[in-house]
């Protein structure tokens, strides 16, 4: 989980140097499995919108909170995965590392 994390940190520390990145998260059909599985799961959660920041760890934090403020019968599976396979130390260890902060503020652009 903290190797997941740092590789992140160097890819993006290369690209600071070269003005940087944007990182996208798009929350569309979210099943337990990843998307490169032949055989994924069924997706519990529908659309929930697109998310954007230029720290990453803030982006995916927001995204783990908006699964968790949503109803659990969408979202239960998908916790109960996170959960299981500690998720969030990935997290806290790129926040720990300097990737960037869980801390965050959506603005949104829809309105």
């Amino acid at each position: 989980m903290e190797s997941m994390a740092e590789t992140a940190q160097a890819v993006h520390n290369d690209k600071q140097n070269n003005g940087g990145i944007v990182y996208i998260s798009v929350m569309n059909h979210l099943s337990v499995d990843c998307g490169c599985d032949g055989n994924p799961a069924v997706p519990e959660m529908n659309d929930v919108g697109i998310l954007a920041s230029y720290d990453p760890v803030a982006l995916d934090q927001a995204c783990v909170d908006i699964v968790y403020d949503t109803d659990r019968s969408e979202s239960g599976a998908l916790i109960e995965r996170i959960e299981s396979r500690n998720g969030i130390h990935t997290l806290e260890h790129a926040e720990k590392i300097g990737l960037g902060s869980r801390k965050y503020q959506l603005i949104s652009i829809d309105e």
